[in-house]
């Protein structure tokens, strides 16, 4: 009864990550923030099903080195876009292709 109560509230979490991420898609920075919290639901997630079902957990470190290069991958490419265009709205990425 735990485990069914725990799932329904990551899924409504997840989705409450994706209105997050579809509603501050302009800015870089919030919707890398939005994925993150969206990686950390999948690796509950993930976590309590290899738990309850008693697999290996080889898997989560994977998943958290993945994270790690998305997260630091992202961080570098706001990095650079805030030197070169002085903000993170993506709108401006656009603006600068005339």
């Amino acid at each position: 009864m735990k485990a069914i109560l725990m799932m329904s509230s990551l899924l409504i979490s997840y989705l409450c990550g994706f209105l997050v991420m579809f509603s501050m898609r302009n800015h870089l920075l919030l919707t890398l923030i939005s994925i993150e919290f969206l990686m950390v639901i999948m690796f509950l997630s993930l976590f309590i099903y290899l738990l309850i079902f008693g697999y290996e957990m080889y898997f989560i470190v994977l998943f958290l080195v993945m994270m790690v290069c998305e997260g630091s991958l992202g961080l570098s490419i706001l990095v650079s876009m805030v030197r070169s265009h002085g903000n993170d709205m993506i709108n401006s990425l656009y603006m600068m292709l005339w």
